[in-house]
């Protein structure tokens, strides 16, 4: 099944250039490069120093809004790490309808290109970050009804993917799978109250310098709940050295259910990425990667 939706415009050279004219003058003459596209968003370098975030599709541009009114009050709380905080906040134009963004570039490597095994210089810093973005959310935020919510709310569907998950990955694969799954379900719940959480926190939104952390990029999926989604990233981006280390800078801070829910989010993310990622063989590796760390019997292909 494809992973990645179809764009809904076209976003080339000469929309950027004439969007850079009209809302940020200062950057109109520089050297524009594409460099990727994401389910959601068209990512084009600017000069040296910045990156245009253009919606592809227009559940994008409710995405970079988000990016656009809240990472302004994140920002410092997560350095040294960098956040793509917008420095200008595109709007609407004649020739583009949504919001698009402006932000700072990182320099650096995709952490979906870093081996598993060298990504345990992140362990540490990243949860220092998460400890410090997982913080009561106050006043309006954006709602995701797939992200950070219980468990039990995602079940179905989670079921259904399992049930589909046996011809890809085998019947005692998905069979473990779903013992990891049904756990987090059975696990207490949150209950101190809705947190900021980063919602799509995997290997590809963090930017590393050799064994250096550098940046966790992509925040349109921002919103409010169980911390469990982004500690998922545990099984997401680390192998058994790095969760470990991970896990251990976050003791005392989250307690035993919250890490049973947070290897269920693993699974849950793992199968997305196995069943829905024909066209992205990247994406499609990584699950099978965390379906090796979730159930240590199987290997990924």
């Amino acid at each position: 099944m494809p992973d990645k939706p179809a764009a809904e415009i076209v976003i080339d050279e000469p929309l950027i250039r004439g969007l850079l004219r009209e809302q940020a003058p200062g950057l109109a003459r520089e050297p524009l490069r594409h460099v990727a596209d994401g389910w959601d968003c068209s990512v084009w370098r600017v000069g040296e120093r910045f990156a245009v975030r253009m919606p592809r599709r227009a559940l994008g541009a409710q995405l970079v809004l988000h990016e656009q009114q809240h990472l302004g009050a994140i920002s410092a709380r997560l350095a040294p790490l960098r956040i793509p905080d917008p420095v200008v906040a595109g709007r609407p134009s004649a020739a583009y309808p949504w919001h698009w963004s402006i932000v700072p570039w990182a320099d650096g490597t995709p952490g979906l290109s870093v081996a598993r095994s060298d990504r345990g210089g992140w362990a540490v810093p990243l949860a220092r970050a998460l400890r410090r973005l997982h913080v009561v959310a106050k006043g309006e935020f954006p709602v995701n009804p797939y992200r950070g919510v219980p468990l039990r709310e995602r079940d179905a569907a989670i079921r259904a993917r399992l049930r589909q998950a046996e011809v890809f990955l085998g019947v005692g694969t998905a069979r473990s799978l779903s013992a990891v799954w049904q756990a987090g379900v059975a696990a207490v719940a949150w209950t101190s109250g809705p947190v900021r959480i980063h919602g799509d926190l995997h290997p590809g939104n963090l930017i590393a310098d050799g064994s250096a952390l550098v940046s966790i990029i992509d925040f349109g999926d921002l919103t409010a709940g169980d911390p469990a989604y982004d500690l998922a990233v545990a099984w997401l981006a680390f192998d058994a050295r790095g969760r470990a280390a991970f896990q251990a800078e976050l003791q005392g801070v989250y307690d035993a259910p919250t890490w049973m829910r947070a290897r269920a989010w693993a699974a849950a993310v793992a199968l997305m990425l196995v069943l829905q990622s024909d066209d992205d063989p990247d994406y499609r590796r990584l699950g099978r990667e965390v379906v090796a760390e979730l159930v240590p019997e199987s290997s990924p292909h």
